[in-house]
């Protein structure tokens, strides 16, 4: 159980980092304030929901596609908490595109670090 709060809540973490770093470097892509809270939740969620459905599909069907899962995971994420969300605003197909990239990296490379900062000292306690 704690395990699964920590992995929610690295992964709110991470989600946040990479919709900040995209709206940061993208022009038709912003975020506002109290309600980016409810838009990086919603964001989660439907990550956390629609990737394992994504990799299972992708499993069965073309063991190719495997590693594609997170960047669809990412846009449908992006679609579904822009739709419901008025903390995420993207114009543009590039902007769509590259936000995907970005988001996708982003999240990806917090979800490596951010483990390896805010669990450094859990590791270090039970190695002794």
């Amino acid at each position: 159980m704690v395990r699964a709060l920590i992995s929610v809540v690295l992964a709110l973490a991470g989600n946040a980092i990479g919709l900040i770093v995209a709206a940061a470097v993208l022009d038709g892509m912003e975020i506002s304030g109290a309600a980016f809270v409810l838009a990086v939740v919603i964001f989660t969620l439907v990550d956390i929901v629609i990737q394992p459905f994504l990799t299972q599909l992708a499993a069965r069907n073309v063991a190719a596609l495997r590693g594609a899962t997170a960047l669809a995971a990412t846009l449908i994420s992006l679609i579904v908490t822009s739709l419901v969300s008025d903390g995420l605003q993207i114009e543009g197909l590039d902007t769509w595109f590259w936000a995907t990239l970005i988001v996708w990296l982003a999240s990806m490379l917090a979800g490596v670090l951010l483990p390896l900062i805010f669990l450094k000292d859990r590791v270090e306690d039970r190695r002794a």
